[in-house]
């Protein structure tokens, strides 16, 4: 029987290893732009998002947005958009990628709560279906295509 992991490589995809998280999240290391950062990896999040805080790391150019922004804990969050990014996990680079700027602040404190270092943002379904991720739950890592 083939592995998954030797599946996913002979169809060209990219492992990427994850770390779990006292919280029960994975986290990664991506850029954007260019600049590394830390990001939690989060199928439930619609939108993948970078906190207000670190647009000027990301070099993100960013307009208004009438969109509120919900997750477990906050709801009707002020959020900002920005558009044409270049996304890199790994060695697989994602061009065009639109991003939502809001507060993480919920997010990192939650994180400190348990002894972790804040994140700079979430990869969220929306470039994880672009990047047509599979995740390896047993393994801790993630494949992208």
């Amino acid at each position: 029987m083939t592995s998954l992991r030797k599946f996913q490589e002979d169809q060209n995809f990219t492992r990427i290893p994850l770390k779990r998280l006292n919280t029960g999240h994975y986290k990664l290391e991506a850029r954007i732009n260019g600049v590394n950062g830390q990001f939690i990896l989060d199928t439930g999040a619609s939108n993948s998002c970078v906190g207000f805080e670190s647009a000027s790391r990301f070099h993100l150019d960013s307009e208004e947005s009438d969109v509120k922004a919900a997750g477990a804990g906050a709801i009707d969050m002020e959020t900002m958009i920005s558009n044409e990014n270049k996304l890199t996990i790994g060695k697989k680079e994602v061009p065009n990628v639109v991003l939502v700027l809001f507060n993480l602040s919920h997010v990192n404190s939650a994180l400190q709560q348990v002894d972790e270092i804040p994140v700079h943002g979430i990869l969220g379904a929306d470039l994880l279906k672009r990047m047509r991720a599979v995740i390896d739950y047993g393994r801790n890592c993630l494949y992208v295509k």
